[in-house]
């Protein structure tokens, strides 16, 4: 498995993933080069998204694909905005807006404990579009949600999600550091584990 086709557009996400999986000496294509349409994610759940957008990538590619569905899930909002996170704020997407959105929604709690969030991250890898033992690793990250936006690296809800042992918002961490940290770091040392599991072709 030299070559794996990277399903997503998301440029936060493109760095990070060409960084955590360099060790592999896998040569990572994004699934924009090679013309091909962001897939549909119809479901409720993170594993049901990131297997959808695998075999579409990989179906229409030819190649193994690899595809994450992350978002944020805050207790206090019944896990919202859960799988709905790039899109929190309606059409069309921005960080900005959905990190106002979020801030709106938790006005009223001003306790920690009441703003307690969790990342999460599933990878879904398929060797081939109708696999039928695709690779599924996930990541959680914990913390909390600030009352005001932090720090100018990192996309997504990263300027509001603070890292408590850090003291810091993930997007006031250094790449290095995040990627230690975070659901998709924790999620692809995951898939590293399982690839090194796979047997070698005959």
């Amino acid at each position: 498995m030299q070559r794996i086709v990277l399903a997503s557009n998301n440029a936060g996400k493109l760095r990070e993933f060409s960084a955590l999986l360099s060790p592999l000496k896998i040569d990572v294509v994004p699934q924009a080069a090679l013309n091909i349409s962001e897939a549909d994610e119809p479901h409720c759940s993170f594993v049901e998204n990131a297997l959808a957008k695998a075999r579409h990538a990989s179906r229409l590619s030819g190649l193994p694909a690899l595809a994450d569905d992350s978002g944020l899930c805050v207790h206090a909002l019944q896990g919202a905005p859960g799988v709905h996170s790039a899109r929190y704020a309606g059409e069309p997407k921005s960080d900005a807006r959905n990190n106002q959105h979020l801030l709106a929604a938790l006005a009223n709690l001003t306790n920690p404990a009441q703003r307690r969030a969790h990342y999460v991250c599933v990878l879904v890898l398929v060797r081939h579009a109708d696999d039928p033992q695709p690779l599924i690793a996930e990541g959680q990250w914990h913390g909390e949600i600030l009352t005001a936006a932090r720090g100018a690296s990192g996309f997504g809800y990263d300027p509001l999600f603070l890292v408590p042992d850090t003291g810091l918002t993930a997007a006031e961490l250094d790449a290095e550091r995040k990627n230690q940290l975070s659901h998709r770091g924790q999620a692809m040392a995951q898939m590293r584990q399982l690839l090194a599991r796979l047997p070698s072709p005959a």
